[in-house]
């Protein structure tokens, strides 16, 4: 089974650098990309009919889904994600501070204009975002796939 989400890129608050920029993170994303991740992420705002879908993955991430409608919950429940592999991305304590973990899907994203990158859908275990998807890969996304806010992209789990 493979699950593609669409959506428009959206400006996040700029703070993903910090955690992203973390070498215990690093060294983990290593493992999904193949390479060190980009210190930030590209942030899709899920289309409308793909949220359940979004929802299904974040639930197998373990995230609660409680903000979604109990209509969308309970279809989400139905969606088969058992081929998806999820990856896990261990938090840590440094000088006191805790980093959270998070959850990866490994995926491709892939624009009309500028072919497909290989990249990974991040899901934080602390996130308040509902309909927002943090895209992470080994080269800047914006730049690369020369994005800006309200850009459409596909993405397809790998």
């Amino acid at each position: 089974m493979s699950m593609e989400l669409h959506g428009e890129v959206s400006s996040g608050l700029g703070r993903a650098h910090v955690f992203m920029a973390q070498s215990h993170y690093q060294d983990q994303f290593r493992g999904i990309l193949g390479g060190t991740a980009w210190p930030g992420t590209l942030n899709i705002r899920v289309s409308d009919q793909d949220l359940t879908q979004y929802l299904a993955l974040r639930q197998k991430a373990g995230i609660d889904t409680l903000d979604a409608t109990d209509e969308r919950r309970k279809k989400a429940q139905t969606i088969d994600t058992s081929e998806i592999e999820s990856l896990r991305i261990r938090g840590f304590l440094r000088d006191g501070r805790s980093f959270g973990g998070a959850t990866a899907f490994k995926a491709q994203i892939r624009t009309e204009e500028k072919g497909s990158i290989e990249c990974a859908i991040l899901i934080p275990d602390l996130t308040r975002h509902v309909e927002v998807i943090e895209v992470i890969a080994e080269v800047f996304l914006r730049e690369t796939l020369d994005l800006n806010d309200g850009d459409r992209i596909s993405l397809n789990l790998i």
